[in-house]
């Protein structure tokens, strides 16, 4: 199992970047796929029609959403807490901590949050 930790810096305003990561009209915009989503803790959801699915841990609203991700029947559970910093002006940073990755997913998760996740949230709302 392998931890990944990134900061990433997205130029526009925290509330648009929260709302890309938890509304799931923007999730399907800058996706192109419909989410399972809400933030409701306990809830389930499905990213990129089911590539990515788990659970909603907590959500502290425009700061802090905690998601437990399924890898299988792997026994440890795999925890991702992002976090948005508000940072100068208009940009802010967000912090993504992922917990226990497969050995395996490792390299493809890493890929999938700089260039499919992060990457394309900035896109989407840089526009």
């Amino acid at each position: 199992m392998k931890d990944f930790k990134i900061y990433y810096e997205i130029d526009a305003s925290t509330e648009d970047v929260w709302n890309a990561f938890t509304n799931p009209v923007a999730i399907a915009l800058w996706t192109g796929y419909q989410p399972v989503f809400s933030l409701e803790p306990g809830s389930e959801f499905e990213l990129w029609e089911g590539d990515i699915c788990g659970q909603i841990l907590s959500v502290n609203p425009g700061k802090e959403l905690v998601q437990k991700w399924y890898f299988g029947d792997q026994e440890e559970d795999s925890i991702v807490t992002i976090k948005i910093h508000p940072d100068k002006s208009e940009s802010c940073k967000v912090e993504v901590r992922h917990s226990n990755i497969p050995d395996d997913d490792y390299d493809d998760i890493v890929e999938g949050w700089k260039e499919y996740y992060l990457g394309a949230i900035a896109d989407f709302v840089e526009e």
